[in-house]
Order: C-alpha cells, then structure tokens, then sequence
C-alpha cells in the first residue's frame, strides 16, 4: 500500500507541474533569464532582456530587424509576395517563412521555439492569444503611418532602442538635406491584382517623401474624405495621377500584369508627366511593403536620382 500511496502522489504532483508550464492561466510563455517589461498595442509583456529567437509578423518588422543588423529565425510572408524582399539582400536566407501577414501559421511558428514574437494589432489581433502561449509576443498598433514610432517600439522589444533612434536621425538628417520646398509635387501610384491606388500623405512612402519637403498633387494630398493613406484611381481619373514626378509600382505578378496594360494605353502616355519623361518605374519592395528605415533610404536615394531640385 505505501508504495501504491507514493506512486500516485508522485503521479499528482507531476500532474500539477505539467499544468503550470502549459500556462494555464493564460499569459504569455515564461521566459527564462533577466526580463523587461515591454507596453504595447495589446497591453504588458515580459521580454528577455536579449531575444534570440525572433519572430517577426509582418513587414515593416523585418525591415527593423535586418536595419539593426539582426535575423529573424521566422517571418510572415506578403500573400502576393512569396519571397524575401530583395533590398534586404542575403541576411534572410536562413529565415524560415512562417506562412501570410494574415495568416500565420501557428504550428511552424512553435516549431521554431522563438523566445519573441513581434506583430501588429491590425492584421493579428486575432491571433494574439495563441501567439502569446507560444513566446512573449508584442504588438504595434497600426502599419504605415506609425512607421517611425513602430521602429522604436519593435527596437525596445529587441533590446536595440538606442540604436533604432540613431538610425532615425540619420534618417531624418539625409531626408532635410534633400532640400525639398514643396515646389515638385510627386505623385504616388500602386498597381494592385484588382484597382489602381494614389497614395498619399499618411502612406509610408507619402510621409517618406513630405519628410524630404517634397509637394504632393492636389487630388493625392487629399487622398479620399475618409482615408489620407490612398484612393482609388479608374481609368476615367487616371490624370489625378499626374504630377511634377511620378513614381509607380505593382504588388504581385497580376498587378504587374495590369500595369504593363494601363502604361501600354494612350490615357497614360497623354499624362503630362509621363510625356515629359519624368514617370518611373520603382521597386514595390521599398515604396510600399519595406515600411522602414532602410526601405525609407532606399525611397529617398529615388527622390535624389529623380527629383531633387
């Protein structure tokens, strides 16, 4: 009987200590080593001091990560982009993807055993009470137009604030010397798979490019009544398109599809801008999903080939 009594009471205890280290109260997955205490989009999160094993969930993170010199050992993937962005060149190759921005894949994330999970409240605030039993998990709030604060809060997670905030003003120092007035408008154009976008100021390469003192065409500084991070344009007002400079991109292999259309078709060789030579093809990458310092450098070496004064 004693033995019987001790070999069950061995069997509760291991019990109750395989509840303790699931987690069962709710909260993000221990962490072993010195901790801080990170605030974010979806409240307080204990973080290792020096994360190894990072996560990032969409792409403005990865941006952060390879601009502070560090490689996630999972990412999330643009679902019309199964690829790692090209300017970041090789410092992704040993990163696993880890399905979409919109949908991760939550077993290959835990798979992968991270010790931190960046994400964003706008795309994976669905998902982050499962990512949080998984590793520490921190979000942003938004995408885009909180780019700068983003990399600062993304950077502290990482335990790289000083360095993120250098990186800024230097940033900031090359965008002045730029010596934008507000004289060139620049105008912004996206080929999406099914609609044509301007952009405008509260889009990441909208704030880029007013950061460098460049002016924005009328219809774009507007954008639309309700949304000043882009519009849709048609055929009919494709001349809202037109500026002092245009930039434009395509997201994906259908897009670039309809933009080999519209640019073929006469309502686009009729744009001023356009007839002036002063229309330039650029990397989607960079103006549109970079959403970060070293993609903001790469928008603004554009500004200073094309149309600085």
């Amino acid at each position: 009987m004693t033995i019987r009594m001790a070999r069950a009471a061995a069997a509760v205890l291991l019990s109750a200590l395989a509840l303790t280290a699931c987690g069962s109260s709710g909260g993000d997955q221990a962490t072993e080593g010195p901790t801080r205490t990170i605030k974010h989009a979806m409240g307080e999160t204990e973080v290792p001091d020096s994360p190894k094993r990072v996560i990032v969930l969409d792409t403005d993170k990865l941006d952060t990560m390879v601009s502070l010199g560090l490689t996630p050992v999972g990412a999330a993937q643009a679902s019309e982009n199964q690829a790692w962005p090209k300017y970041l060149g090789s410092a992704l190759n040993a990163t696993k993807p880890v399905g979409t921005l919109q949908a991760p894949n939550l077993e290959a994330i835990a798979a992968l055993k991270p010790d931190l999970i960046l994400g964003t409240k706008f795309r994976q605030e669905q998902f982050y009470d499962k990512l949080r039993q998984i590793a520490p998990t921190v979000f942003t709030e938004k995408v885009g137009i909180t780019w700068k604060e983003n990399l600062l809060l993304d950077a502290d997670a990482l335990g790289r604030k000083a360095q993120a905030e250098k990186l800024l003003a230097d940033y900031r120092s090359r965008a002045r010397s730029l010596g934008g007035s507000g004289a060139v408008n620049v105008s912004i154009v996206r080929f999406m798979p099914a609609q044509i976008r301007m952009y405008g100021p509260e889009s990441f390469s909208g704030i880029v490019v007013g950061d460098a003192g460049f002016g924005r065409p009328e219809p774009q500084r507007l954008a639309t009544a309700q949304d000043k991070r882009f519009g849709e344009l048609s055929q009919e007002n494709l001349s809202q398109a037109d500026g002092d400079v245009l930039f434009y991109s395509a997201y994906g292999a259908q897009a670039a599809e309809s933009q080999a259309t519209v640019t073929g078709g006469p309502l686009w060789k009729n744009l001023p801008v356009v007839k002036d030579g002063k229309a330039h093809n650029v990397d989607d990458e960079t103006w549109m999903t970079g959403i970060g310092v070293t993609a903001a450098g790469k928008i603004l070496d554009d500004l200073e080939k094309y149309a600085k004064p």
